[in-house]
């Protein structure tokens, strides 16, 4: 007797009520799948080839059960499909996702598992795994329907009860239904009972998953120290928990520690290098580490993921142009050629990825400016100011970043005064948000190349380490350095005039370091009342009138 001959009537109709999407390139094996499926019972099978075919038909059809070849030719692989359909929404939570593949790369199988497939399948498949396979969690599903309906629909105070209920009555499920409710709990924002169904499992048994949602929950809690020891802990002992390194990431920067958080990815990268989102967190981390370098790298492969992704964005090419540029800035020799050619290469491929946006394109233009300036390559950056000039003050709203860019690049060809004005409309226009307002704070600071930024802020740290160990002389110089690459920096010339008034208290006759102190005030007088260094300004306004009494 055949195997589909002593199936159960109870195992065909599991098999027979659900919809099946099989997705692969060959047409061998997608009807060899059609077959075994049959043999199983089941009756509403879809066949396609393609990632466009799959999540259209996913679009407009309800499926039960996806089973996804990984390699599909060029184009989107399987993980592209599970990604694109997880981020659309597009599969319920009830519905199985199977990968199914002959490649045991590292480097696919922890991609694939960052959007969770519920089983992996290896060919060769033969009826007999299949129905093993997919029969164990046809039945889980089934078990667990109602309360995965109740998510599906955000019901989450009756799928809590349901978990509730479920616990005692289905032992072989505790473990989903335990980890199910503490994540329910945490999307109510009812954090005590999450970390007491955590702590529950935890003190049961160490399972990484609810060491993983403890640590959340203290996070969301604000006890970041906490937090940060569960996850290290979490990590040594589990390091291909590749939710732990985001999450511990997180919690660095909110302990304010960036470079460690950096760090923390730069790991996490080299276990699971195909996940766009970190590599984007890693980039933009960097970026405000100062580590150009290793913005650049993330970015590149940023944009290198996005080719087939859901995730894929003008944005990422941008930014890499943009890391790129600041790279090259100044930089005539070999090194610095090549990359302001990559540049100018990233841009060009955005402008044919995304050929019908106007506002791109401009956003490409006004950084291929920049790019040229800092080549010397002064005539090219002129004709192109002078093509978009007119185009952005058209512009009725321009966004801010293609504000700010532009603002960055007439810096950076000399048109300070001009950019200063932008800025000014800006900070109007944003006065109440003070995360723009730093962006509009730090360009105007600072308006100068990166390199020279960097130069500046070293420079900095060392006057107030020479200013607090009480060398007054040394402090004095190296904020006069300082500012000669930077002459209106807020913070810089406050710091000397400070500099200048402690030596005064020394020498109270020596009136030409209050005449020092208002000529670097004087250089502050359009400061803003927004700018983070505004009070500042005026206390030492106020202190120097009152020693020249």
């Amino acid at each position: 007797m055949s195997a589909p001959d002593i199936k159960s009537d109870s195992d065909a109709s599991a098999f027979g009520k659900l919809a099946y999407l099989v997705i692969d390139d060959f047409e061998n094996f997608r009807l060899s799948m059609r077959h075994m499926l049959r043999s199983c019972g089941a009756d509403n099978i879809e066949l396609v080839t393609r990632a466009q075919a799959a999540v259209q038909y996913c679009t407009y059809n309800h499926v039960d059960v996806v089973l996804c070849d990984y390699n599909l030719g060029e184009g989107k692989n399987g993980q592209h499909i599970l990604e694109e359909l997880r981020h659309k929404k597009l599969l319920q939570r009830s519905s199985l996702f199977l990968m199914v593949t002959s490649e045991t790369s590292r480097e696919m199988v922890m991609g694939a598992r960052e959007y969770q497939p519920d089983a992996y399948l290896t060919k060769p498949i033969n009826l007999a795994m299949l129905e093993k396979r997919l029969g164990s969690l046809i039945s889980q599903r089934n078990a667990l329907l109602p309360i995965n309906r109740e998510i599906d629909r955000e019901n989450y105070p009756e799928a809590i009860s349901l978990c509730i209920q479920a616990i005692p009555r289905m032992p072989r499920h505790k473990t989903w239904l335990m980890k199910t409710l503490g994540e329910l709990y945490f999307r109510l924002g009812d954090l005590t009972h999450a970390i007491k169904v955590y702590d529950e499992v935890l003190s049961q048994r160490e399972l990484s998953w609810a060491r993983f949602g403890r640590s959340k929950v203290l996070l969301a809690n604000h006890r970041y120290d906490e937090a940060v020891a569960g996850l290290r802990a979490l990590i040594a002992s589990h390091p291909d928990y590749m939710e732990a390194y985001d999450l511990l990431a997180e919690g660095l920067e909110r302990q304010n520690k960036p470079s460690h958080a950096q760090k923390v990815l730069e790991r996490a990268t080299n276990y699971s290098p195909n996940a766009l989102l970190r590599q984007k967190h890693l980039a933009e981390l960097a970026e405000s580490n100062q580590d150009l370098v290793t913005a650049a790298e993330a970015w590149r492969r940023t944009v290198d993921l996005g080719t087939h992704s859901i995730h894929d964005s003008p944005n990422n090419y941008l930014a890499l142009s943009q890391t790129l540029g600041d790279l090259s800035d100044g930089n005539t020799e070999i090194e610095g050629i090549a990359l302001a050619k990559e540049a100018i290469k990233t841009l060009n491929s955005m402008e044919k990825r995304f050929p019908d946006s106007d506002a791109v394109v401009l956003r490409s233009e006004i950084i291929q400016c920049r790019i040229y300036a800092g080549q010397e390559q002064a005539h090219k950056a002129e004709v192109i100011l002078e093509r978009i000039r007119p185009l952005v003050q058209k512009m009725p709203s321009p966004d801010l970043e293609t504000s700010l860019d532009y603002a960055k690049t007439l810096f950076r060809l000399g048109y300070g005064e001009e950019a200063k004005s932008l800025l000014g409309d800006l900070s109007n226009q944003f006065g109440d948000d003070p995360v723009t307002l730093k962006k509009i704070e730090s360009l105007l600071d600072e308006p100068v190349s990166f390199r020279m930024k960097v130069r500046a802020r070293g420079l900095n740290r060392d006057g107030i380490e020479a200013f607090e160990s009480g060398n007054l002389k040394k402090a004095k110089s190296i904020f006069g350095k300082a500012l000669e690459m930077i002459p209106d920096h807020p913070a810089l010339n406050l710091n000397q005039v400070q500099v200048l008034m402690k030596e005064y208290e020394g020498d109270t006759s020596n009136k030409e370091l209050l005449k020092s102190c208002q000529q670097y005030l004087n250089q502050l007088t359009k400061l803003p009342e927004q700018h983070g260094q505004y009070r500042r300004y005026r206390a030492l306004q106020r202190k120097l009138k009152a020693l020249n009494l």
